[in-house]
């Protein structure tokens, strides 16, 4: 797959924002149809509201 030329910006202000790249190209499947999405990226999501504490 040929990259653009945002790619590897997009990915590097990813990895700033507390991002964690985990695929480049995330390979996905549908059905019969393969692909590849640029980037596949997750992070930690957390929240508080007085006691409760939520991680996800």
């Amino acid at each position: 797959m040929a990259k653009d030329r945002f790619h590897q910006v997009v990915k590097i202000a990813l990895a700033k924002d507390g991002w964690n790249i985990t695929h480049d190209p995330f390979p996905l499947k549908v059905g019969g149809l393969e692909m590849e999405i640029d980037l596949g990226a997750e992070r930690l999501l957390a929240a508080e509201r007085g006691d409760e504490k939520i991680a996800v």
